[in-house]
């Protein structure tokens, strides 16, 4: 990964600073909630993205901040999945939850990889829980961690739970690659390590097949944990902080409770859940809320043009079925 220097840091600021005077206001609006307050460390992040190289790095926040505002991102936390059984069967099918906060601040999120099964809603709705959940970590989980712990938090820790993984969950390819395309394009450089445990034999063969589609910098993230992973991760958080498929003496993992991260009635999702609904009675849309998905569509970049034009057409087929479906 390229160093960063103030220097280039400095030419990316100058760029964006003719780019946001040269448009709308927009862009500048959508901006402040990328980076909460904190600039330089959002140029950081999308020049170490892009190997330190300015232009490049310019480039892909624009696409960024142009996505943000033709998909009303700023909005996304004010837009609930409704009825709540809908969302709850996307929380117990898209396995993912805040398990606590590592020695360092950093918050910790479990990601069911083996069980998660994505079968209860369409894809429109995992996408729009997926970019929910990136936005309330920025707006909401970095910045109380933040303030929690006197310094600025600006990432997480991913632990990816392989329970349950079969072959067949490459079946879920498609959607798996339009969620890494939205983070690695839109969130760069949020999570600081990405722990596998529990590990199948059959991990090697999926990893094979995922690992090409992912960003290099993102591999050099990954550490494969041996078992559960609970005495590494106890190195860097506490037992309270782990998630329960890594606590030795925890029960099956895939039960839900109250213990259970992924759980619509763990605290972190009821929180989430309720800030949705409260921002959408703040923003009162002109139209009574209903059923509906968001239809996300993908910026191109230079570095990954085929994969983003599949993804824009993929997206804009489901875009088509959710508008027959509505009528």
């Amino acid at each position: 990964m390229a160093l960063v220097t103030q220097e280039v840091i400095n030419q990316l600021e100058a760029l964006m600073e003719k780019e946001f005077y040269a448009v709308d206001e927009s862009l500048k609006k959508t901006f402040k909630n990328v980076h909460q307050g904190y600039p330089h460390e959002t140029f950081t992040r999308f020049l170490k993205a892009r190997e330190g190289n300015a232009q490049k790095a310019q480039k892909m926040l624009v696409d960024c901040l142009e996505w943000r505002v033709q998909n009303n991102i700023d909005n996304m936390l004010a837009k609930p999945i409704v009825p709540e059984e809908l969302y709850r069967g996307i929380r117990d099918s898209q396995l993912v939850g805040l398990s606590g906060y590592s020695n360092e601040g950093l918050p910790v999120f479990a990601v069911g990889v083996g069980l998660s099964t994505f079968d209860r809603a369409s894809v429109h709705y995992y996408v729009q829980s997926h970019i929910q959940i990136n936005e309330y970590r920025d707006r909401v989980v970095l910045p109380t961690a933040t303030k929690n712990y006197g310094k600025h938090i600006s990432k997480c820790i991913k632990i990816l739970d392989m329970t349950g993984l079969k072959l067949s969950a490459l079946n879920q390819i498609k959607l798996l690659t339009i969620i890494s395309s939205i983070d690695d394009l839109n969130y760069p450089e949020k999570t600081q390590t990405y722990y596998i445990v529990n590990a199948p034999y059959v991990f090697s063969a999926c990893w094979k097949v995922v690992k090409p589609l992912l960003q290099e910098r993102t591999r050099g993230k990954t550490d494969v944990l041996s078992s559960c992973g609970e005495d590494d991760l106890l190195k860097i958080m506490d037992y309270s902080s782990l998630p329960h498929f890594c606590r030795k003496r925890s029960s099956d993992s895939s039960k839900f409770s109250e213990a259970n991260c992924y759980s619509l009635d763990h605290p972190f999702h009821r929180q989430l859940y309720n800030y949705v609904k409260q921002q959408f009675l703040l923003w009162k849309p002109a139209q009574p809320l209903k059923q509906g998905s968001i239809h996300v569509t993908l910026p191109e970049d230079a570095d990954k043009e085929v994969i983003a034009e599949t993804l824009e057409s993929e997206l804009k087929k489901f875009k088509d079925v959710g508008v027959a479906s509505s009528k």
